[in-house]
C-alpha cells in the first residue's frame, strides 16, 4: 500500500501545483472582472462603495466579508487589484486543500484518503468541458481560482469536519458563525454548505440532534446575515426568478459533463447498503432531490446546487477504494482500484487542455491544444487615458472586463438584482449602439448617464459625430473619447 500512497500523494501534488501556476498566470475568463471591480472599489472607499459595474450608489452581493478583507489588503498595501487576486487565489486554494484533508480525515483515518479524494474531487467529472464558479473541475478551478466561490467552499468543507466533531456550546455557535459567513461570501456555495451540515446533523447519533443546539446555532447565522451592513441577503431570496436564463445551461449536456462520477454513485450505493444514515448518501440526496426539482419546476438557477451531489459521490468512491483495501478483501480491492483508477485517468485525459493556461500555447502537443480554450484579452490597453471613475459606454462583453481597471460602464456586464434602472440602462447601450441612431440620441444618452469614453469593435462608430479616435486595441477595437 506504500506504493500506491505515494503515488497518490504525488499525482495531488501534481495537480497542486498546476493549479499554483494557474494562480501566477491567472487566465482572465468568466467572472474575474466583477471580483476585481469589487475589489477596486473597496479600496477606493471601505464604507460606501457603491455598485462595483456602474455609477449608482446601490448595494451589492458582491460586497462579503472575503472581498472587503480584500479590499482593506487593497487598500493597506497599494498592490494592483490582480496582485491582491493572486493572494486571495493563494488564500483560497489553501483553505480549499486543508478543508478537503479534515472532512476526509473525520471520514476515514487512513492516509491515502486525503489525497485520493482531492483527486477525485479534481477529476472525476465528464469528457465534455466545462467550467462554472462553485464547481470544483481542474479546468474550472483553474478560470475561477481566484474568485470567492473556492474560498466558500473550502469553508464549508471545514464547517462540515467542524459540525462531526462539535462539542459545548462555543463549538456550535462557532458553526453558525461560519455558516453565515459561507453563505455571505457566496451564496450558491452557501446553499450547497448549508446542505452538506443538514446531512452532518441528520446522520449523526447524538450531540447535535438536540434542537436546543440546532437552534442557537441557527439564530446566530442569521443574526449574522441580518446585521451585515453592505447588502441585505434576506432580498435575495426573490432574486431567484431572475437569475434563471443565466443557469439553464446548467441543465444542458449532464451525461458528457459529469458521467465519471457514477463511479461515485455506485460506491454510494455501497455506502447506504451497510448504513442507512450514511452521512454522504444523505448528503447526495439532498442535492440530487434539489437539482432535479429545479430542472422540473423551471428554476435552473436551483442548478447551482449540483455540486452538494457531485461532492458526495467523489468523495464516497476515493472512501471505497481505501476502505477496501483496510478490509483485506482482494477482489473489491482490486475492483475498486481498477475502476477508480481508470476514471481518473480518463477524467485527467479530459482535462488536460487545462496546461494552456501555464504553459506557453506553442508548447502543447496538437491533442492538448485543441482541448484549449484561450482567455480573455482585457482592456488594460485603455488605462493610460480612461481614469477610475470614469463612464464608458460599451457593449456587454467589455462591459464585464472594463470596470476591473477601475471605470464604470453605463449597463452592467451582469445581472444585478440591486439596481433598479437595469433594463433602462441596457436599453440606453442597445441604443446607443444601433446602426442608424441619431446624433441627437446618442448626445441625450451621453448627457443622462455622463459618459466620457466610447469602447467598440470596428468602424461602426467611425465619423459618428462627438467622437474622435483615441487608440485602438486588440481585436480591433477602438477607443474613442467623447468630445464637444
Amino acid at each position: 500500500m506504500t506504493g500506491r500512497l505515494w503515488t497518490a500523494r504525488v499525482a495531488a501534488l501534481v495537480l497542486l501545483l498546476l493549479l499554483l501556476l494557474a494562480v501566477v498566470r491567472l487566465p482572465w475568463a468568466g467572472d474575474l472582472g466583477i471580483h476585481a471591480a469589487t475589489v477596486e472599489r473597496l479600496r477606493h472607499s471601505l464604507l460606501d462603495p457603491g455598485n462595483p459595474l456602474v455609477d449608482a450608489d446601490t448595494p451589492s452581493p458582491y460586497y462579503s466579508p472575503w472581498t472587503v478583507l480584500l479590499g482593506c489588503v487593497a487598500k493597506v498595501t497599494g498592490f494592483s487589484v490582480f496582485v491582491v487576486l493572486r493572494l486571495g487565489a493563494l488564500v483560497g486554494l489553501g483553505v480549499l486543500v486543508t478543508g478537503v484533508w479534515r472532512y476526509v480525515r473525520v471520514l476515514s483515518p487512513h492516509p491515502a484518503a486525503p489525497p485520493l479524494a482531492l483527486l477525485s474531487l479534481v477529476l472525476l467529472w465528464g469528457t465534455a468541458q466545462f467550467s462554472w464558479s462553485g464547481f470544483l473541475g481542474l479546468h474550472s478551478l483553474a478560470l475561477t481560482v481566484a474568485y470567492p466561490s473556492v474560498f466558500a467552499l473550502g469553508l464549508a468543507f471545514h464547517l462540515w469536519a467542524w459540525l462531526s466533531r462539535a462539542q459545548g456550546w462555543s463549538a456550535r455557535l462557532g458553526c453558525g458563525v461560519l455558516w453565515a459567513v459561507i453563505l455571505l461570501v457566496h451564496q450558491f456555495s452557501g446553499v450547497v454548505a448549508s446542505l452538506g451540515a443538514l446531512a452532518v446533523v441528520c446522520s449523526a447519533r447524538t450531540g447535535w440532534r438536540a434542537p436546543g443546539w440546532l437552534a442557537v446555532g441557527l439564530a446566530l447565522g442569521v443574526g449574522v446575515l441580518w446585521v451585515w451592513p453592505y447588502y441585505d441577503f434576506f432580498a435575495l431570496l426573490g432574486a431567484g426568478d431572475g437569475m434563471n436564463a443565466v443557469h439553464r445551461s446548467l441543465y444542458r449536456d449532464l451525461p458528457g459533463r459529469y458521467w465519471l462520477a457514477l463511479v461515485g454513485v455506485a460506491a454510494l450505493g455501497v455506502r447506504w447498503w451497510r448504513d442507512r444514515r450514511d452521512v454522504l448518501v444523505l448528503f447526495f440526496a439532498l442535492g440530487a432531490v434539489l437539482f432535479a426539482a429545479g430542472g422540473v419546476s423551471g428554476h435552473w438557477s436551483w442548478g447551482r446546487v449540483l455540486p452538494a451531489a457531485l461532492v458526495p459521490a467523489q468523495l464516497a468512491v476515493a472512501l471505497e477504494a481505501v476502505e477496501a483495501v483496510e478490509a483485506g478483501r482482494r477482489a473489491v480491492r482490486a475492483g475498486w482500484a481498477c475502476v477508480l483508477g481508470t476514471a481518473l485517468v480518463v477524467g485527467a485525459w479530459a482535462q488536460v487542455g487545462t496546461l494552456g493556461y501555464v504553459v506557453d500555447r506553442g508548447l502543447l502537443p496538437g491533442v492538448v491544444e485543441a482541448n484549449y480554450r484561450e482567455p480573455w484579452t482585457g482592456y488594460h490597453w485603455i488605462t493610460p487615458w480612461v481614469g477610475y471613475g470614469d463612464v464608458v459606454m460599451a457593449r456587454k462583453f467589455p462591459s464585464r472586463q472594463i470596470p476591473a481597471y477601475g471605470p464604470y460602464t453605463v449597463a452592467p456586464g451582469y445581472p444585478d438584482f440591486f439596481l433598479r434602472d437595469e433594463g433602462e440602462r441596457v436599453a440606453a447601450a442597445r441604443a446607443y449602439f444601433s446602426k442608424g441612431a441619431a446624433g441627437g440620441v446618442r448626445r441625450g444618452i451621453v448627457r443622462e448617464y455622463g459618459v466620457r469614453w466610447v469602447v467598440d469593435r470596428g468602424d461602426g462608430l467611425r465619423g459618428a459625430e462627438g467622437l474622435r479616435v483615441v487608440t485602438r486595441g486588440p481585436d480591433g477595437q477602438i477607443l474613442y473619447e467623447v468630445v464637444g
